[in-house]
């Protein structure tokens, strides 16, 4: 009989536009929600019968909520050094704790804080997950979610960094006589010669121990200079006699670099091996560039260090944590050094509106979603890390108050129609009388 297949299309009108309310009020109540993203109500048809006959049944309607996680929201500037947005597609990879094997999610929602262990949490209790640095800082993208680690720059406080870079600018005088004879090297390490300029600087191991390295020069001819770096003492190292490299220096007649006429030795890297055992890595030499005022040069006047810059040493207590555009967070300790320790990555999906919804604004991966890729910030699809801001919720509330007036008029017309087919079933009943 039609009138019962009224009567269900009205109950089904009512389950749906209840259901579609449930998603404005979700929608409403989490406006001010950071990263938070809108469900859509749409609706679809249910048909008992698709051929059209004399007599009618009706099937009715049912909800299909859409979620809206791939729509931007506004980027808010925020006072915080650690709170991140993203701008274009991508989540933030983060584990429901800091054990490795904790479940997986993906966010939008970046206002993390540093929590009493020193880790990165936002404000839901998601730790954030990013590549860990070396110490040159370089990491290796496998693609697989198990090689990121939950980010805890704390875990620094105390610390040693070994030194990886020695840059010096320095003046060799070109009015200097060169010395008598060949120079043969190690002479400058053993005392054999005198250097006519040279300069010290330390440099820490793994463990946060000081060796101090001297840098000795001796002219040798017109625009050639011998230049030595050698550990004082020698039984630091177990290069013979402590010479760490030893080469010839070129310049040209404007008192600029000659690399060509260089040794290579003296610009690349050296790798002191510590007799005490403690760990050792390679050392990049900046001594300037060919053709170049930015390292060593050669002119008339006196011979001197004009600067030196040698990184690496204990690392006192992290005072702040910075996240760059780039995502690569910084630990900055109180005597105003930084070390870079994490690369962040996003996470992309091919359909990102079908992930699986989870509490606290993340979301997991399901068939609809497709696999994950992973890669670093503005790379293959990936959108760019806002520094110091926060994306805020996608919802509209003027349009979410309007969908509110129509779901009710929706609720109430459909109320209507079991009423009046409680009516007409009534007359039906009352024919026998």
């Amino acid at each position: 009989m039609s009138l019962y297949s009224a009567l269900y299309a009205g109950v089904s009108g009512l389950s749906a536009q209840a259901s579609a309310m449930a998603t404005v009020a979700d929608n409403i109540t989490n406006v001010n929600t950071v990263g938070y993203k809108g469900v859509s109500a749409e609706f679809r048809t249910l048909v008992t019968d698709g051929r059209v006959r004399s007599s009618y049944s009706a099937g009715g309607v049912t909800a299909a909520p859409q979620a809206m996680i791939s729509k931007q929201g506004l980027l808010q500037a925020s006072s915080s050094l650690t709170d991140i947005g993203i701008d274009g597609a991508g989540f933030f990879v983060v584990r429901s704790s800091s054990d490795p094997n904790s479940e997986v999610a993906f966010t939008r929602a970046g206002s993390f804080k540093t929590d009493s262990a020193g880790y990165l949490r936002n404000t839901s209790g998601y730790y954030l997950q990013g590549w860990p640095l070396d110490a040159q800082g370089n990491y290796v993208n496998t693609g697989n979610l198990n090689a990121l680690e939950p980010i805890r720059p704390g875990a620094l406080t105390g610390a040693a960094l070994p030194t990886t870079g020695i840059e010096l600018r320095a003046n060799l005088q070109s009015t200097t006589a060169p010395i008598a004879g060949p120079y043969v090297a190690g002479q400058m390490a053993s005392g054999a010669v005198t250097p006519q300029f040279s300069r010290s600087v330390d440099v820490y191991d793994a463990q946060g121990n000081a060796h101090r390295v001297t840098f000795g020069f001796v002219k040798t001819a017109a625009n050639q200079w011998v230049g030595e770096a050698y550990a004082v003492p020698a039984g630091d190292v177990t290069a013979p006699g402590g010479v760490l490299v030893s080469g010839t220096i070129a310049f040209n007649g404007d008192g600029s670099l000659n690399m060509a006429g260089s040794t290579a030795a003296l610009f690349g890297s050296i790798t002191p091996i510590w007799t005490n055992g403690a760990g050792s890595g390679p050392i990049q030499l900046s001594l300037g560039t060919n053709g170049g005022l930015n390292g060593l040069t050669q002119f008339s006047g006196e011979s001197a260090l004009l600067s030196s810059n040698v990184d690496g040493g204990m690392l006192g207590t992290v005072a702040s944590v910075e996240i760059s555009e780039e995502g690569i967070v910084s630990a900055i300790f109180e005597d105003g050094t930084a070390r870079a320790i994490y690369q962040l990555p996003l996470a992309t999906f091919q359909n990102p509106d079908g992930l699986t919804r989870l509490g606290g604004n993340a979301y997991a991966m399901s068939q609809d979603s497709g696999n994950v890729a992973i890669n670093e910030p503005n790379s293959l699809g990936s959108g760019a890390i806002a520094a110091g801001t926060l994306e805020a919720s996608n919802v509209d509330l003027a349009q979410e108050f309007t969908n509110m007036i129509r779901f009710q008029r929706a609720y109430s017309s459909s109320s209507k129609i079991i009423t009046t087919v409680d009516e007409m079933l009534q007359e039906v009943s009352n024919l026998k009388r």
